[in-house]
């Protein structure tokens, strides 16, 4: 029968998109409940009693027409809060993206099979890449089974935003540009970007519609050193996408205007899978020690990777890789399910290529050259510099915890994320003598285009743990009890703002 022959195919990628439920509407009540027992712990008894009184006066004023204005927009739109969430935390934003929007972090696979090596950096990346590229095309024929928790399918629209798609400036407010199509959809763009000291090359990821082999990609990258070594840098065009956005817009639309073909150039780093960064630091981190790399990957040079792509893949020269990523098309996690799985892929075959080495015959990677005159010059050194000025203050360190992991948390039947979330809380609380204001992301992808929600971690439970756990007079019983109460309360919070109910 049709019907028994459809059950026993495997699910596609996004078969689930259209029938996911639309994001509900928390009750005005029980959000403004939840501000004030967020603001608690942090109030003083005169300025808590003021606080509910403003809250009340909102309640049974103005909030209650606005909450009537949330639900008649929540009866026209699948998802009332996308728009609103993605222009205010991204779009509007004026201040760069790179340093201050953008996650970034390790490449997972130091651990495994590629410690720091020199000389191994190109051979290492044509395999990452080969790996990333079955992840592309896993997306792109719908053969990466859907995401769920338990039995409830999970929103997977942001996987569509991980491959060619770029964020693009404007004066007061930027867009999303998405090429990425599946094959029912129709064609999609295939091809690559290599940026190597400040020039950027081009070379299609397909051969003859199949995907090009480790050897054939490591000879790609290796022509595109051979052309950097030994010559004078690019013109760094790829640093003005770190600047102030309406400076960068403005900056563009002069790149323009000054010839049509840079306009080409723009629309293909857009619409390319994904940029490759060939960097010449070695971060030389270890599995206790990224702080290096993760310091690399988020402040490293900006003329070798373009600030507005949803994935910048960074080789570094010691064969260890890093990532840096525009927040704006999707959240960190779509990112480290493509780690998850290269980091899966490398560790199955040690790192090696067990395949063919012929190489066929496919064009040489192809330099993209923008046409400059003394104004975009003078923008491109005016935005090294406030970038430069701007990772002075950024300060990181990145250590693996390694004396423990969830496995002996869950023994205790506790929840591990929220033994790091308190354990945070009683770290700040020891440090400060005073609670840390702290919120956690929840994931609302149940939903028809779910991204988060947020869930406010310092709890009044946690607080009276914190102070349990100070007090000498306390014994480990009392402790113990508020500690559950605390692990209690967090989860119950997370489950809701789960629900959408933040």
């Amino acid at each position: 029968m049709p019907i028994q022959l459809s059950e026993s195919l495997p699910e596609r990628t996004f078969q689930y998109q259209n029938s996911l439920p639309p994001l509900p509407v928390p009750s005005l009540e029980t959000s403004l409940s939840k501000y004030l027992d967020a603001v608690q712990p942090f109030a003083s008894e005169k300025e808590f009693k003021a606080t509910v009184d403003t809250v009340r006066k909102f309640q049974e004023g103005v909030g209650k027409e606005l909450h009537q204005k949330l639900l008649q927009r929540a009866k026209t739109k699948k998802n009332w809060l996308e728009e609103w969430w993605l222009d205010t935390a991204y779009l509007e934003v004026r201040i760069p993206s790179q340093l201050n929007v953008n996650f970034g972090g390790m490449g997972p696979y130091l651990e495994h099979c590629w410690p720091p090596a020199e000389g191994t950096h190109l051979q290492r990346a044509s395999i990452s890449i080969w790996h990333t590229l079955q992840y592309w095309n896993l997306l792109r024929t719908e053969k990466l089974a859907p995401q769920k928790a338990g039995k409830t399918a999970l929103d997977m629209d942001q996987f569509k935003m991980l491959f060619c798609t770029c964020k693009v400036p404007g004066v007061k407010k930027d867009t999303i540009h998405n090429y990425f199509k599946t094959e029912s959809e129709g064609p999609c763009p295939s091809h690559l970007v290599v940026m190597c000291r400040g020039r950027i090359f081009t070379f299609d990821a397909l051969c003859d519609g199949q995907i090009l082999t480790p050897p054939e990609l490591l000879r790609q990258l290796s022509y595109v050193k051979e052309c950097c070594e030994g010559e004078p840098e690019g013109d760094g065009v790829s640093a003005l996408t770190s600047e102030e956005r309406t400076r960068w817009a403005k900056a563009r639309e002069h790149l323009i205007s000054i010839d049509p073909h840079n306009k080409t150039i723009l629309e293909t780093i857009q619409s390319s899978l994904f940029v490759v960064s060939l960097d010449d630091a070695t971060p030389y981190s270890t599995p206790e020690n990224y702080t290096n790399i993760t310091m690399e990957s988020l402040s490293g040079n900006p003329t070798i990777r373009w600030g507005d792509k949803s994935y910048n893949s960074i080789v570094f020269a010691d064969g260890t890789f890093g990532s840096n990523c525009d927040h704006a098309p999707y959240d960190a996690m779509v990112v480290v399910f493509l780690g998850w799985y290269l980091d899966q892929q490398i560790k199955a075959t040690e790192g090696k290529w067990r395949g063919s080495h012929t190489i066929r015959p496919i064009p040489r990677p192809e330099e993209l050259v923008f046409t400059v005159d003394e104004k975009i010059r003078s923008d491109i050194s005016h935005a090294k510099q406030q970038y430069l000025e701007s990772t002075q203050d950024l300060q990181i360190v990145c250590y693996a915890f390694t004396a423990f992991g969830k496995a002996a948390i869950k023994q205790k039947k506790l929840h591990p994320d929220t033994f790091v979330q308190l354990a945070m809380q009683l770290a700040y609380y020891r440090m400060h003598k005073k609670p840390g204001s702290c919120y956690e992301t929840a994931m609302t992808r149940k939903f028809y285009h779910g991204r988060t929600e947020t869930m406010r971690s310092c709890t009044t439970e946690a607080v009276n743990w914190c102070a349990a756990m100070m007090d000498p007079t306390c014994d480990v019983n009392a402790k113990r009890k508020a500690m559950l109460l605390a692990f209690h309360k967090h989860n119950k919070l997370m489950a809701e703002a789960q629900e959408g109910k933040g």
